[in-house]
């Protein structure tokens, strides 16, 4: 059996006084000696091994305010020094773990809004997308003051398509909230938040939130925690996190599980005492780098970013340094930091602070706002590389122009390149036609996200199947490995082993989530085998499975697999759909189409209840002749399947193509791929 670590937070406090009256003293030797007493004590209690590692807590100090303060000499020698009145935090966490709730809390606690002011909830979800699937897609600035210093917080995304906007706020943050769910523990897109907060070297502070769930089992979440920290070469300083116990939908926290205070003062203590205030150099040359940028119709570009050295003021001049040493010039126009939930204009803004600049129109995220005598460019962002590609065309169906008011190459070129310049994880290239474009992004909903948004704004184009993006190394073909995540009820679990086990999945681990019967299982699969599966999940488990998942590696080619056993019924001709005609379609499968609805030849209307494609004549009318019956016949139609954007992505194949316009989506055989039907 392979140790298990147990994390100081969760072993029983000592209470030593070193000054007692007999006056005794406690050599190193009799305190590794007690260390040792209580690791053995506690593996019997625990039944199952300690790490060397576990440590009786310190709760006086945070650990990695006692390895800032090592630092001194050497921030002394580099002129660097510390601001106090200030924090930047990350709030990072897996999906529905209930990170944004939480920052709704400390907006409210920290009197943000006032006391009459109606509030949606999770008021940083501003975008209308992210509300309606009720996740956080895009980063976002905050600020509160708690006993005079400023927090400046952001608002990271939860799903793992989306890591490329944590990855960027990383760099202007000094320290991480890490949000767990007090039952299901660290999940796949903690571990990649961790990892790119550990080697950036951030303080990390643990908040196990929803301790006031049925199923809560605070100290088994811990404890993954703490494994997580040392499977990903955290140091020392690092494993001995400080744990903050919230609900973070009531707004409470403590530093145990079963002892919360009636608001969130032991976590705003806890950020302060430890995560660290910014490391700047005050009298160096002024150094900004770009993480983010926004349009303003009035004010033009902003760019978002934190100040690392010097001052910035308003009306200076200064340059635009890239990392080739391409330099030009700018004026800052306009300057804002962040105050509350809102942009506050400033005369000028001190190292250390984020803030907001107006006036450089063709800023780039990545590039370092300098000092206008002699300013050096920062370090560029890095980020993952793209693991999946569609390939986005203008339309070409019979219904082209219909909808959509931007619907030539040369629109969609245009909006594509834009979106890349503030989406640093998607990349554009030219395809094989002028008309055709291939985009490049971290999952099939991160390009999923830009399709809608895109729809939403006009467009009208049509986009392929996602296919994953290889590698060849040393003459051997190497593909994209995911590791996936589900959580599924004890008797739907075969049918999901068997389908995972189908797309070349491997289990490695198989465990049960507190006392609600429902088992987790984590697979290593190739990412080819995750297209489409969400679907078939759902239905394999009756709609009660959850798949998460989050890119690991590239492996072997994992060989041929099948992602899809049935076809589609494809529409013989143009025309409207009519109720007599559906009548014997349906027969044949489920279909996607109502009567009264226009089709044309090629469209896909429903899927095949075996395998081949089959074309269907939907338009037929009923043949009107002198022959009356006595009574009509009552045509009882299947309620047609209702498909949103990401189920038709992940349902077409090779040869067929999404047509997207504002008010439809559709699907279609591709002409130019069009093999004939059965």
């Amino acid at each position: 059996m392979a140790a298990i670590g147990i994390h100081s937070s969760v072993i029983p406090k000592l209470n030593i006084d070193k000054n007692q009256k007999g006056g005794f003293s406690f050599s190193s030797s009799f305190l590794k000696t007690t260390q040792v007493a209580v690791n053995r004590t506690l593996s019997s209690y625990y039944s199952f091994p300690i790490l060397k590692s576990s440590r009786i807590p310190n709760i006086v100090k945070c650990s990695v305010s006692e390895a800032e303060a090592t630092q001194t000499s050497t921030d002394n020698k580099e002129k660097l020094v510390r601001r106090n009145d200030i924090r930047n935090i990350a709030i990072v966490a897996h999906v529905d773990h209930g990170k944004t709730t939480l920052v709704d809390a400390m907006l409210k606690q920290a009197k943000v809004f006032r006391d009459n002011q109606v509030v949606e909830e999770r008021i940083m979800d501003s975008n209308d997308l992210e509300r309606e699937r009720g996740i956080t897609i895009l980063s976002k600035n905050t600020s509160i003051t708690y006993k005079d210093t400023k927090m400046n917080i952001i608002d990271t995304p939860g799903h793992s398509d989306f890591g490329g906007e944590v990855e960027r706020v990383l760099n202007m943050v000094e320290g991480i909230l890490l949000v767990v769910d007090s039952v299901e523990g660290p999940m796949p897109q903690t571990r990649f938040v961790l990892k790119k907060a550990l080697e950036f070297g951030h303080a990390v502070v643990v908040v196990v939130n929803k301790v006031d769930r049925p199923s809560a089992r605070p100290e088994f979440v811990i404890n993954s925690t703490f494994e997580l920290f040392i499977e990903l070469n955290a140091s020392d300083e690092q494993c001995d996190f400080q744990a903050v116990y919230a609900i973070g939908l009531t707004g409470k926290a403590g530093l145990e599980p079963d002892n919360l205070a009636d608001d969130l003062g032991p976590l705003f203590e806890t950020i302060i005492r430890c995560i660290p205030g910014p490391k700047i150099k005050k009298d160096g040359a002024l150094q900004m780098l770009v993480t983010s940028t926004e349009y303003d119709e009035h004010k033009g570009k902003i760019a978002i970013g934190r100040l690392h050295a010097g001052v910035l003021n308003k009306g200076m001049d200064v340059r635009v340094c890239t990392t080739d040493d391409a330099c030009r010039f700018g004026k800052v126009s306009e300057l804002f930091v962040f105050e509350k939930f809102f942009r506050a204009p400033a005369e000028s803004v001190e190292a250390g602070d984020i803030c907001a600049v107006c006036g450089i129109n063709d800023i780039q995220i990545g590039e370092t706002i300098a000092c206008k005598a002699d300013g050096k460019a920062l370090p560029a962002i890095r980020v993952e590389e793209p693991t999946v590609k569609m390939a986005f065309s203008i339309n070409t169906s019979p219904f082209v122009g219909r909808e959509g008011k931007y619907v030539t190459s040369r629109n969609l070129r245009d909006r594509l390149y834009r979106e890349i310049e503030r989406n640093l994880a998607m990349k554009v290239e030219d395809g094989e036609t002028a008309d055709t474009f291939l985009v490049s992004g971290r999952g099939t909903l991160h390009i999923t996200i830009l399709i809608e948004n895109m729809r939403r704004e006009n467009y009208e184009f049509m986009v392929g199947p996602p296919k994953v993006i290889n590698k060849r190394i040393d003459d051997k073909l190497l593909e994209p490995y995911e590791i996936a995540t589900v959580e599924v009820p004890e008797e739907h679990m075969g049918s999901v082993v068997e389908l995972l086990g189908k797309r070349r999945g491997q289990m490695f681990d198989m465990q049960g989530l507190g006392n609600e019967g429902t088992t987790i299982l984590k697979y290593k699969i190739p990412t080819r085998g995750l297209l489409g599966l969400r679907n078939a999940i759902l239905t394999a488990s009756r709609g009660t499975a959850i798949l998460n998942t989050i890119f690991d590696s590239y492996g072997p080619w994992a060989g041929d697999m099948s992602t899809r056993d049935l076809g589609s019924l494809i529409a013989f001709e143009d025309g409207t759909v009519t109720s007599y005609a559906l009548a014997s379609s349906q027969e044949r499968g489920q279909l996607f189409i109502k009567p009264g609805a226009e089709v044309y030849k090629g469209q896909i209307v429903g899927i095949h209840q075996r395998p081949g494609d089959l074309s269907l004549n939907v338009c037929k009318k009923k043949a009107a002749t002198n022959v009356r019956s006595n009574k009509e016949v009552s045509v009882v139609l299947d309620t047609p399947l209702d498909y949103s954007l990401d189920d038709c992505i992940e349902y077409i194949q090779e040869d067929e193509l999404v047509e997207v316009t504002p008010k439809s989506i559709r699907m279609c055989k591709n002409p130019k791929l069009n093999k004939k039907g059965r």
